[in-house]
């Protein structure tokens, strides 16, 4: 039924913690796909040792540093199971994850849902973000990232995201994860189940979460498509003109690009 996917770049010291949390699942209903973007330390010795002790399918596929958003798109076609949970190279599941998962797919009318969403906490068990009541919503992906106010764990039926690939663009390496998120929503119904974590994680130093603005320089057309779309999604003014703003800085560095 689910497919763990991560996409992983020199990740090597924090992978082991991630494939120790999925042998500890109470259900090894899974296949764990790991896309290797190219990484350049023990990732690869790494992840062959998880392949032969793995109570799970392993797949590793190797391809050039390309950028997660290319990875995902790599690892979603290769997925062999109808749901596709996204899990960052730097992630511990809890115990109970891919259970809970699926549980909420066999309680939900999967002809009429795309997604699941839930929430993620520190490793010191602070949830990230605005708690929530329990209980489940049924929101957009923007409108959720504004109500909760943090990173979220997804599980994506494979064909939805099969429908949108994440753009690749020459010469960039990032593409905001929200532009596709978005797009799936648009297909269909998301559930967010705003009080349950699935998730532990982290925010490392050479994370995209701590240098947003060197990624926006580096990777500005990426960022230019998420803020274009998103000024139509946004419902008050304020945050339509902060997304105008934020496009129009990114077209200034597509500039500055073409005049170098």
């Amino acid at each position: 039924m689910i497919t763990v996917l991560t996409a992983s770049y020199n990740r090597s010291h924090t992978l082991p913690r991630l494939f120790n949390s999925l042998c500890r699942q109470n259900s090894h209903n899974f296949e764990w796909i790991v896309i290797d973007d190219g990484s350049t330390d023990d990732t690869k010795i790494l992840l062959n040792n998880f392949k032969k002790s793995a109570p799970f399918p392993v797949r590793i596929i190797t391809q050039p540093n390309s950028g997660k958003h290319v990875a995902i798109n790599t690892g979603v076609l290769a997925a062999t199971r109808d749901w596709i949970f996204i899990v960052d190279s730097d992630d511990v599941l809890t115990k109970d994850a891919i259970a809970t998962i699926e549980k909420k797919l066999s309680e939900a009318n999967s002809d009429m849902i795309v997604g699941l969403c839930f929430r993620k906490t520190y490793f010191d068990g602070r949830m990230i973000g605005r708690r929530a009541s329990p209980g489940v919503l049924e929101l957009t992906p923007t409108k959720a990232g504004a109500l909760l106010e943090g990173d979220l764990a997804y599980v994506f039926k494979r064909e939805s995201m099969l429908k949108n690939p994440f753009p690749v663009i020459p010469g960039e390496k990032f593409v905001p994860e929200l532009y596709v998120w978005n797009k799936i929503g648009d297909l269909g119904k998301i559930y967010f189940f705003a009080s349950k974590s699935i998730c532990f994680c982290e925010y490392l130093q050479d994370g995209y979460s701590l240098n947003f603005l060197s990624n926006l320089k580096k990777n500005p057309r990426g960022f230019f498509l998420f803020y274009k779309s998103q000024i139509s999604r946004e419902t008050s003014v304020l945050n339509k003109s902060r997304r105008l703003i934020r496009a129009f800085q990114c077209y200034l560095y597509i500039l500055r690009e073409k005049i170098k």
